[in-house]
């Protein structure tokens, strides 16, 4: 049914049968179909939704950090982006997908089990105490994340999760050169390195599937354990990121 996310599959060398494009396909008509009683999105054009994120949520999984992983955790899922299209893709692979609304979660977690989708473990909370829980504190193989904050507070809420030898993988904008070089001393706080940046064109996918979204990968490796006093209370990441 989706001719345009088959191609990347293609490029990503991954299979792609009938009961992938059906809970893709059923996935979107449900996000779509809750959205319009709950903020889940604010792309209702489904071929802008298949872009916007079913590809763009895929970018990563070309990556060796990506395809040795078997744990993965999503934060800031919202509405599952881009933890569902991931786990459809692999359903070898584990996820959590983690949010602060519980509403998105429940949702989430309604239609993965109506649709079959049986790696999904959808997770109420915020990144801040959540990260502080014994069974979720540097447990991940991985972590990814498409949410809207700067990269500093990001990987507060983020390298908590990743396990030493692990990997925090940013979606962030194509201009976010100084949000980087702020962000530097933050992650190395943090127990990370920037390791490299990849975008669309890097792994093929904009040449070949028509594709042009702005979004470029940011790989942090989790080089040491993240000090005990992180991530601090909730609400300060945010105000008051790492300098």
């Amino acid at each position: 049914m989706i001719e345009e996310l088959q191609k990347v599959f293609e490029i990503l060398n991954l299979s792609y049968d009938e009961n992938k494009d059906r809970q893709y396909q059923e996935y979107m008509e449900g996000i779509l179909e809750w959205n319009e009683h709950v903020n889940l999105t604010a792309i209702k054009d489904r071929d802008e939704f298949i872009e916007k994120h079913y590809i763009d949520s895929l970018l990563c999984a070309g990556s060796p950090e990506f395809r040795r992983a078997k744990t993965i955790i999503d934060v800031g899922t919202g509405g599952g982006f881009p933890g569902i299209p991931l786990a459809v893709a692999f359903p070898e692979k584990q996820f959590t997908l983690m949010d602060s609304l519980n509403k998105r979660i429940r949702i989430i977690q309604k239609l993965c089990d109506e649709l079959g989708i049986e790696n999904v473990n959808a997770v109420h909370g915020r990144a801040e105490e959540l990260g502080r829980k014994k069974h979720l504190r540097e447990t991940f193989d991985l972590c990814v994340s498409r949410a809207v904050a700067n990269m500093s507070t990001l990987s507060e809420y983020c390298l908590p999760f990743v396990k030493v030898g692990g990997c925090f993988i940013a979606y962030k904008g194509p201009d976010c050169e100084e949000e980087l070089i702020a962000a530097e001393n933050a992650i190395d706080l943090l127990g990370g390195s920037i390791s490299r940046r990849e975008n669309f064109a890097s792994v093929g996918i904009s040449e070949n599937s028509g594709s042009e979204l702005g979004h470029q990968l940011i790989f942090v490796s989790k080089i040491k354990p993240v000090m005990s006093k992180f991530p601090r209370k909730p609400g300060t990441p945010s105000k008051e990121p790492i300098k």
